[in-house]
């Protein structure tokens, strides 16, 4: 995937008054916090993070560039006017990748099971997944492929194919999908 890049410059003023006048020159006031809490106030190009907040999901890592810096940080949230459809507000979260996250991803199911072509009903158990992993190893997202799946058959947390870098926190006998017959 695409390595997105959002040049970010520090900025020293604050309040409504300043954080107006920034989105009326296109730019976006925004924060971004260290693993130690600590704080940046910044102004950052609201195009250019309106592409990469469009594309991305929670777990992507992007490159914040502070005065040149490089910084490898998540988008962690985001204020948004839906009247207008712009960005109002961002938070980062600059990691150091030395640090194990937890993160929960919902999960996304790809193909038909065969069961299902077969007159069977998809049944969905668990939505996500919880895992642990440094930032740079945690996935896109996670997907189950059920297009083999027949009547009777199961997909559990333990039928991920995860690299090994990844600790699965959830239970691995949970059921994620199973192929109910059909009604009679």
């Amino acid at each position: 995937m695409e390595q997105f890049v959002i040049n970010a410059v520090k900025r020293t003023e604050t309040g409504k008054k300043y954080a107006k006048k920034l989105r009326a020159q296109g730019k976006i006031p925004a924060v971004a916090y260290n693993e130690k809490g600590e704080a940046v106030s910044l102004e950052i190009d609201a195009v250019e993070f309106s592409k990469a907040w469009r594309t991305i999901t929670k777990t992507t890592l992007v490159n914040l560039k502070i005065d040149g810096a490089d910084n490898r940080a998540f988008i962690k949230d985001t204020e948004y006017d839906i009247k207008t459809d712009k960005v109002l507000h961002a938070d980062f979260h600059i990691i150091s990748g030395e640090k194990k996250i937890t993160a929960v991803y919902k999960i996304r199911y790809s193909g038909t099971p065969a069961g299902v072509l077969k007159g069977g009903f998809m049944v969905k158990h668990v939505p996500e997944v919880k895992i642990k992993a440094l930032p740079q190893d945690l996935p896109e997202y996670v997907a189950a492929d059920v297009s083999k799946l027949e009547i009777g058959q199961k997909f559990t947390i333990a039928d991920f194919a995860f690299s090994d870098k990844i600790e699965v926190l959830s239970d691995p006998a949970s059921l994620v999908v199973s192929i109910a017959p059909p009604k009679k």
